[in-house]
C-alpha cells in the first residue's frame, strides 16, 4: 500500500521523522550531560533542541495522518497506525510539557517534572518508532507496489504511470 504524501516517488511521513526523532533524542543527551555536569550551556541546548523536535514532530504527524488515511477501514494496519498516531501525539505533548516547563524557569533550567516528562518521552518515541516499524516492515503500509530487490529507480517513471500517460 503506498503512501498517499510523497515525494520524488518516496513517502513524506518517513523522510521528515527523522528529524524530530533526532532533535528530541539529542534533548534528552543533552539533559544528561547537564545533569551529569551542571554546565548550563547543556539545558539551554536541550531546551531549543526541543523546541524544534516538536515543530519537526507536528509537521511529520501531518503527513503522517495523510498516510493513516489512506489504510483500509477495518485492518490491522489501521488500529496500529492508530494506536502510533495517539502515541507519537502524547510524546509531542510530553516533550511540550517539558519545554514549557523549562520555559517558565531561569536560563531554562529544567525542573524534575521537566527531566521525566522528557525521558518518558522518548522511551514512548521508541514504543511508537517500533509500532511505526511494524507498519511498514509487516504491514507493508508506504511500501510501493512496484517494490522488489530489481524494482528501478523511483526518480524513473514507472510503467504504470507511463501507460496512463499513453507512453
Amino acid at each position: 500500500m503506498e503512501s498517499r504524501a510523497k515525494a520524488m516517488g518516496h513517502g513524506i511521513h518517513p523522510i521528515l521523522i527523522v528529524f524530530p526523532l533526532g532533535l528530541l533524542a539529542t534533548a534528552v543527551i543533552f539533559d544528561i550531560l547537564y545533569l551529569a555536569t551542571n554546565r548550563t550551556g547543556f539545558q539551554i541546548s536541550a531546551a531549543y533542541t526541543m523546541g524544534l523536535g516538536i515543530l519537526g514532530g507536528l509537521l511529520a504527524g501531518v503527513f503522517g495522518f495523510i498516510d493513516w488515511m489512506g489504510i483500509p477501514a477495518g485492518t490491522r494496519a489501521k488500529r496500529v497506525g492508530a494506536v502510533h498516531g495517539l502515541g507519537n501525539v502524547v510524546v509531542l505533548a510530553l516533550f511540550a510539557a517539558s519545554w514549557f516547563q523549562r520555559l517558565a524557569a531561569d536560563n531554562w533550567d529544567p525542573s524534575a517534572g521537566a527531566l521525566i516528562c522528557s525521558f518518558v518521552g522518548i522511551v514512548l518515541a521508541g514504543v511508537t518508532g517500533w509500532l511505526g516499524g511494524e507498519l511498514v516492515e509487516r504491514l507493508g503500509v508506504g511500501v510501493s507496489d512496484e517494490a522488489g530487490v530489481n524494482a528501478p529507480s523511483s526518480l524513473r517513471r514507472s510503467a504504470g504511470r507511463a501507460r496512463a500517460r499513453g507512453a
